[in-house]
């Protein structure tokens, strides 16, 4: 059996009162995580647990970790008896391939331990200098040795990664994010499922106008980001009708701000079905014409709910940058049909007025396109593993 140590992300310590709450939910969602893999908890702590699982599953579950929110760090781990001699015994096999620097970091959670955590660095940094020859640096090393001083044992990790923090899922309510395919709004999706929230997901495509690709663009990226998540569910909403209306009696410039006054409607009436308390989306200030601050105020009127923004104040390559790291990227860049690409205008308004806004919406039949286009949608639910 392979040992694990799980670490969970410090901001949980800082919950107060409510700390008990957040420490469940992230044993919760780390037990699903781990679903099917033979693993057993050997001993549960506040801020941590140690695992043992099937040797041949350390690798799956190494890749599931690496997305469970609410994990700082994981590490595999060797276990000693509650002696500093055992320890070295048990270090040893560790120290085999060649080290250009190191330190040592004791972490003596059981103060009956009858050496302190400075003692300990030392006497097990004097053990690895004599058995490698590495020099010891307390900044940069090639590699830290962490021993955890338990209850009747000692922890040396082996092998250690970073988790992707955050919170877990449903710490922080719901919220439901709007899912172009483009590269932004997943990053955007991610970024409050780190803070917690629960999100669901609303894709609007072309339909009847194009048959939207985008629809399985929409699929994908949700599937990608479903292992931070567990589950998840997605709204597609055929939007060709309401673009359809605008195009016809709305002034041409207009058109982009009212199809997205229009989406954060349709946003807003699925966020009171499924009991979410704020939208999400993509925009970046400045970015495209829609995003404007004078056009993200006309469109954002629209609706009474809070809009978020996680990537309001980052630019292009930013933003692209964590769609790499976080793997939707080359999903995003494949072509697709969108909905706002359609019946744009060459010269679109940068610095929309509210009161042509209003006066263009007074020629449309605003409840009944909404009613069509909501009666018309896809719901699709979603779980891992």
């Amino acid at each position: 059996m392979t040992k694990v140590w799980v670490q969970f992300f410090h901001e949980i310590a800082l919950k107060g009162q409510n700390r008990r709450v957040y420490q469940k939910l992230a044993k919760d969602h780390l037990a699903r995580a781990l679903k099917g893999l033979g693993v057993r908890w050997e001993a549960d702590f506040a801020q941590a647990v140690l695992l043992a699982l099937p040797e041949e599953a350390w690798p799956e579950a190494r890749a599931r970790l690496e997305k469970t929110l609410g994990v700082e760090r994981f590490a595999r781990v060797v276990e000693a008896p509650w002696d500093l001699e055992a320890a070295k015994e048990a270090l040893a096999p560790l120290l085999e391939r060649p080290l250009a620097s190191f330190r040592v970091t004791a972490k003596r959670a059981d103060k009956a331990f009858p050496l302190t955590s400075p003692e300990i660095e030392r006497l097990l940094g004097a053990f690895i200098q004599e058995k490698t020859g590495a020099p010891v640096r307390l900044k940069g090393a090639e590699r830290e040795f962490v021993v955890r001083v338990l209850p009747g044992r000692i922890l040396l990790e082996a092998e250690a990664h970073p988790g992707p923090g955050g919170f877990p899922p449903g710490s922080a309510g719901r919220v439901v994010a709007l899912l172009s395919g483009g590269i932004d709004s997943p990053v955007a999706a991610h970024r409050l499922m780190r803070r917690g929230a629960e999100v669901v997901f609303v894709h609007f495509h072309p339909y009847p106008l194009q048959e939207g690709l985008g629809r399985e663009k929409a699929k994908a990226l949700v599937e990608h980001l479903l292992p931070y998540q567990h589950r998840a569910r997605l709204h597609l909403v055929p939007f060709g009708e309401v673009q359809e209306a605008i195009v016809l009696s709305a002034p041409k410039d207009y058109r982009v701000v009212l199809y997205r006054r229009f989406m954060l409607r349709l946003a807003e009436r699925i966020a009171e079905e499924e009991g979410a308390l704020a939208l999400v989306t993509g925009d970046s200030l400045g970015q495209v014409a829609s995003q404007t601050l004078e056009n993200l105020h006309a469109v954002s009127e629209a609706v009474c709910l809070p809009i978020f923004r996680p990537l309001i104040g980052l630019d292009k390559a930013e933003i692209m940058a964590l769609a790499r790291s976080l793997g939707t990227y080359e999903i995003s860049i494949q072509p697709d049909e969108d909905c706002c690409s359609l019946f744009v205008p060459e010269h679109p308004v940068t610095r929309a007025r509210l009161s042509v806004v209003k006066r263009a919406e007074e020629g449309l039949p605003v409840e009944d396109l909404l009613a069509k286009a909501l009666s018309g949608r896809e719901r699709l639910d979603y779980a891992w593993p």
